[in-house]
């Protein structure tokens, strides 16, 4: 598993949304993680299928933005914050496997042809009926 350096994270207090009553509107206890892909230690090929991910939390300068505003606590914002990105770049951390295209058998061919041949006789028989 890739560790990430927390001298590359950052992390911003912010108000957090929501009810929560005169705590929220007082607590800046909300927590704005940034990671930037391109000036990471994170392995090349890693970083590239970070920035390939089709995710929101990724802009389009490649940092990576998460919000934690779940606990009350900040620094328990902060290390939900830090496993939630922890997770994202454990996604990509494995190399897919390349998919190599394969002919249907002969057996799939023929019960296809079954099914279409079954299904126009079904048709077939909802026309008009003449003598």
């Amino acid at each position: 598993m890739i560790a990430i350096d927390p001298a590359e994270v950052e992390f911003t207090a912010i108000r957090a949304q929501g009810a929560g009553g005169q705590n929220v509107n007082k607590v800046s206890s909300a927590v704005h993680l940034r990671f930037d892909i391109r000036a990471s230690s994170l392995p090349e090929p890693v970083k590239e299928r970070l920035l390939a991910l089709n995710d929101q939390r990724i802009t389009a300068d490649g940092v990576v933005v998460i919000k934690a505003q779940t606990s009350r606590s900040q620094d328990m914002n902060k290390q939900d914050a830090l496993a939630r990105l922890t997770e994202l770049v454990a996604s990509v951390e494995k190399v897919p496997r390349v998919r190599r295209a394969t002919k249907p058998t002969y057996g799939s061919k023929q019960r296809r042809l079954e099914g279409k041949s079954q299904r126009s006789q079904v048709k077939a028989g909802r026309g008009k009926v003449r003598e």
